[in-house]
């Protein structure tokens, strides 16, 4: 499908590579110059809010002119701390919009990409029997991942106990995180997944109901025989040619990781990262124990050519953590395992598939960030009722990529569901983007491996081109 050349490809990750480091640098410079006047007012408000909210759980007269006073006092630097946070926005604009235009010419291919190329991929399966035999695999081999990745971020949270050093006071029932949380119930999940309009689902990125469609629309392409060869022919060459799009749009990569990095660190410093290194540090070396788990459960089935995928797919892993975005990495990826030795079938199946069900870093966060939420409040919760959790959250989290900031609100709804304080997603909003880029990078991964099993267990995959 029109593959870059090895040398095009190297030099791309070196300019992601040099993007990243000069945003880092870039980020830290502003951070204590640019905005040292905006973010000395939100540590200053942070620090009173503290204060004014542990003075107002112990005061016992409700009534009274000190309490009110305090509540006034409270409000008053709510509104210091978000003008400061609006105008800190503001001033790190420039570099926000060089990554979130990068990120809506990626999102304007990806919805066509995965519609043509699925299609192309049911069609060229060839009948229901054959769909219905990959399908299976790749759900197996889905399922089994996604429940690793929140098993595994179960044992660590538990190992580790991260959020036992914050020994929060529990906060008010009524405090605002400002996000969304999901609608736990089979109705709304069901919703997400069937859609009322192709259209619709489209001009949203609803993935998964793009997917299911394109589904339906496959093996009804390769139902009518000779005909459905002509759509199968034109829907090919539209893939193609969306292909080749995407290597205009990947030319602007670096630029969108260089604003992506400066955003990030200029509004977060480094200071974010000490206060919450041990978080942080331990997030990290989780997603490095489920690096090891998905490439060894790849080696048992195709051997040591699993090294030779991870090395293959480091371009979109970089694009995906340096603009937190599984999404931006989607072409790419399709490409690269392409030119490992995927066939075309497998890879259109089996990815756009991947997007919806095989989240394996957003999984593994999911339970990590409930438990340390949960910690942090000194709320204890028995492996029973942990175990109903990693279920819960095993079965709300299909679907989500198409959701903005979705394992947050996904945390949300679950929170809610067990009685922890919602509140405690504020915990996790300032270095969220960090966790983001891991979550994102890992999810790749996952997908890519998934898809070079499946094209194993069906006797599809061939030599790597060079």
């Amino acid at each position: 499908m029109g593959t870059p050349t090895s040398s095009g490809s190297n030099r791309l990750t070196l300019y992601i590579i040099i993007a990243l480091v000069l945003g880092v640098a870039l980020g830290f410079i502003l951070n204590g110059n640019y905005l040292a006047t905006e973010n000395a007012v939100v540590t200053s408000a942070e620090a009173k809010l503290k204060v004014l909210n542990q003075s107002i759980k112990s005061s016992t007269d409700t009534s009274s002119a000190a309490f009110k006073q305090l509540l006034a006092e409270k409000a008053e630097q709510a509104t210091l701390k978000n003008s400061a946070l609006a105008s800190r926005d503001k001033k790190v604009e420039p570099f926000s919009l060089l990554a979130d235009i990068f990120l809506r010419l990626i999102k304007m291919i990806v919805a066509p990409l995965v519609f043509t190329t699925l299609v192309v991929g049911v069609a060229k399966l060839g009948d229901i029997k054959s769909v219905g035999r990959i399908g299976g695999k790749t759900l197996l081999w889905f399922l089994s991942a996604s429940l690793m990745s929140l098993l595994l971020g179960l044992v660590l949270v538990n190992l580790f106990k991260p959020g036992i050093a914050m020994n929060l006071p529990l906060p008010d029932l009524g405090e605002d995180t400002g996000i969304k949380k999901t609608a736990l119930t089979l109705k709304e999940f069901l919703y997400h997944v069937f859609p009322t309009s192709v259209i619709d689902a489209m001009a949203k990125n609803e993935i998964l109901q793009i997917v299911v469609f394109a589904l339906f629309f496959g093996v009804a392409t390769a139902a009518i025989g000779d005909m459905g060869k002509i759509v199968i022919k034109a829907f090919d060459a539209i893939a193609h040619v969306i292909l080749k799009l995407t290597g205009y749009v990947m030319n602007f990569a670096p630029v969108a990781v260089f604003g992506a990095m400066t955003a990030v660190i200029a509004k977060q410093g480094i200071g974010i990262l000490k206060t919450y290194s041990i978080f942080i540090g331990e997030f990290y070396l989780g997603l490095g124990i489920l690096w090891l788990v998905l490439i060894l459960a790849g080696g048992v089935f195709i051997g040591k050519r699993v090294l030779d995928l991870v090395r293959r797919i480091k371009e979109p892993t970089l694009l995906a953590f340096s603009t937190s975005s599984s999404e931006a990495a989607f072409p790419k990826t399709m490409t690269e395992l392409e030119r490992f030795g995927c066939k075309d079938k497998i890879v259109s199946f089996v990815l756009p598939l991947g997007y919806s069900f095989n989240l394996d870093g957003s999984m593994m966060y999911m339970t990590f960030a409930s438990l340390f939420i949960a910690q942090s409040y000194g709320i204890q919760l028995d492996m029973g009722t942990q175990i109903s959790m990693l279920l819960v959250l095993m079965l709300t989290s299909k679907g989500i990529a198409g959701v903005p900031r979705a394992s947050l609100v996904v945390i949300a709804g679950t929170l809610a569901t067990f009685n922890i304080p919602e509140a405690g997603l504020a915990l996790l909003l300032g270095i969220d983007p960090l966790l983001d880029m891991g979550r994102s990078a890992t999810n790749v991964v996952g997908n890519s491996i998934a898809t070079a099993v499946v094209s194993k267990w069906e006797g599809e995959l061939t030599p790597a081109d060079s």
